[in-house]
């Protein structure tokens, strides 16, 4: 049953209050084992075979041999790569030669978009959320320069797009919704350093350093950013989700340091968009890709650990026989342990034990397979397979039908993803255009243009049969043309619309200089 609650504080952080929320505490720790999974740090977060085997012989073993498969590194990476591996076009559709258009290619490009979205997505893969913030500012933090009271080289203001780490935001949902955001805090904690100088300190010769943490709140809602500072009271760590968060109490606030503590921003809307990598509709917070297979990553490690150990433990087995003299040249070594026997004893040998290595590797290809089907990713996507029974290598097919039949999973996953990067990445350009045209409003140098909302075209990642494309247009039209020269050279070669001008100009003086062309006057000229 869905319930909803009413707080009388209107605020999400106020002194008394504890950070992080007690509500986010379980998000957080996600974030922190997926990105930990992520990194190949599984010995962190795994110990189900080194907590059951803690009491025996074999635990310092276990802890040599631990080993860390990081395959979750790739099977998020491979839908990002898809998404944004070939450029996607940003269009105004206001024409290539017009302002909005030329605005929007500058911002795209200043904020190096492509690499953001990238970046999002993988991101998104094992934590399931990112954040994008849109702000009107400088580039470069000048922070440093004035505190050394230099003068700040020449330079302006532009619209800025980046990301912001999920860790610090904190949503305040709407009343009645679990969906829509009604404000959005980014908070994080901040450590002020203090030398404290006194008597004892002179004595003992070291210095008394005191650190207190602050809480920073960059409070967003529609038309303003409030700021606000606060003193934190440790409050011990919270280890109930597998991963420590430290906790703290919000103490009395104080200064924030800055001229203006609300900043009207002249926009009718939250300037920081949410991009979850998956979603359901009975909460706002996003599914990642990893949470759902932690159990099976950390049984794919354990079952790692054991054979390895099983066959490093049996590389060198004990031998039995006869005794043997040790010191005579003549006798026969054993690089591992020896145990003598009388005459009248069995033959000599190893002692081996039936390690059940085929039932090990069997469940190593069901864990794996199961990996690769809780990712949607087919295994012949990395052009190799590790399992028997593993669909092919992917490399039997050439038709353009063919091929997208077989990525079908992957291709249906990027385009989950792609619908809610495509609504974030469109609202922070439509957002960036409209704070340029606000922060610039009575400007004589500037130019003002309509903040269009544009539309991105995307790419699906995966090759494509150009002539068997062509031909299928061709059919369809009766032999018609379907592409303008510009239109055509953005597609094939994932370029602007003034680079794709510029190639047609650069194509037109070329056909002028090889042709040539003369007045037509000149065949009215008498020849005498």
């Amino acid at each position: 049953m869905t319930e909803f609650f009413t707080m009388k504080e209107t605020k999400l952080f106020y002194p008394g209050a504890q950070y992080p929320p007690q509500t986010e505490i379980r998000r957080l720790a996600k974030y922190e084992r997926g990105r930990k999974i992520f990194e190949g740090r599984h010995a962190e977060i795994y110990d189900r075979a080194s907590a059951l085997l803690k009491d025996t012989p074999h635990a310092p073993q276990l802890k040599t041999l631990f080993i860390a498969v990081n395959i979750v590194d790739v099977l998020v990476t491979k839908p990002a790569d898809l998404l944004v591996g070939e450029k996607p076009t940003y269009n105004s559709g206001k024409g290539p030669d017009s302002t909005e258009q030329s605005r929007l290619n500058s911002i795209v490009e200043e904020n190096d978009l492509n690499q953001m979205i990238h970046e999002t997505t993988v991101g998104g893969g094992y934590r399931g959320d990112s954040f994008v913030k849109v702000r009107y500012d400088y580039r470069d933090d000048f922070t440093e320069t004035d505190q050394l009271e230099l003068e700040r080289p020449p330079t302006k203001k532009e619209p800025i797009i980046e990301t912001v780490d999920p860790s610090i935001v904190f949503p305040e949902l709407a009343r009645g919704s679990k969906k829509r955001f009604k404000a959005v805090n980014v908070a994080w904690v901040e450590w002020e350093i203090e030398q404290t100088r006194n008597i004892m300190s002179y004595i003992r010769g070291k210095v008394t350093m005191n650190e207190t943490p602050f809480l920073n709140v960059e409070r967003h809602i529609p038309g303003y950013i409030v700021f606000e500072r606060y003193k934190l009271i440790p409050n011990g760590v919270d280890t109930s989700e597998g991963v420590p968060i430290p906790l703290y109490i919000v103490g009395d606030k104080v200064e924030t340091g800055r001229e203006e503590n609300v900043m009207a921003t002249g926009t009718p809307h939250l300037n920081i968009d949410h991009i979850p990598h998956k979603t359901t509709d009975d909460h706002w917070a996003g599914i990642s890709t990893v949470e759902k297979m932690e159990s099976k990553l950390a049984a794919i490690n354990d079952r790692l650990v054991q054979i390895d150990y099983i066959l490093w433990k049996h590389s060198d087995p004990t031998a039995y026989g006869p005794d043997i003299d040790e010191e005579d040249d003549r006798s026969v070594r054993f690089g591992g342990k020896y145990i003598p026997l009388e005459k009248d004893d069995v033959t000599p040998g190893y002692m081996t034990w039936n390690s059940q290595l085929d039932g090990a590797f069997k469940e190593l290809e069901l864990l794996l397979g199961l990996i690769y089907q809780m990712a949607e990713t087919p295994q012949w996507l990395f052009g190799t397979t590790i399992t028997s029974d593993s669909g092919g290598t992917g490399t039997s097919h050439t038709d353009g039908a063919a091929i997208k039949a077989r990525f079908m999973p992957i291709l249906k996953k990027v385009e989950r993803i792609r619908t809610h990067v495509d609504r974030a990445v469109r609202n922070a350009l439509w957002k960036a255009m409209l704070l340029e045209n606000i922060a610039n409003k009575g400007v004589p140098t500037f130019e003002p243009y309509d903040e269009v909302y544009p539309t991105i075209g995307w790419r699906d990642g995966i090759p494509r049969n150009e002539k068997e494309a062509a031909e299928v247009a061709s059919i369809r039209t009766g032999a018609k043309p379907t592409w303008s020269v510009t239109d055509a050279i953005k597609d094939l070669d994932g370029v602007t619309d003034a680079e794709a001008e510029e190639t047609i100009r650069r194509i037109d003086e070329d056909e002028q200089r090889t042709a040539g062309t003369v007045d037509s006057t000149i065949f009215n000229e008498v020849v005498t």
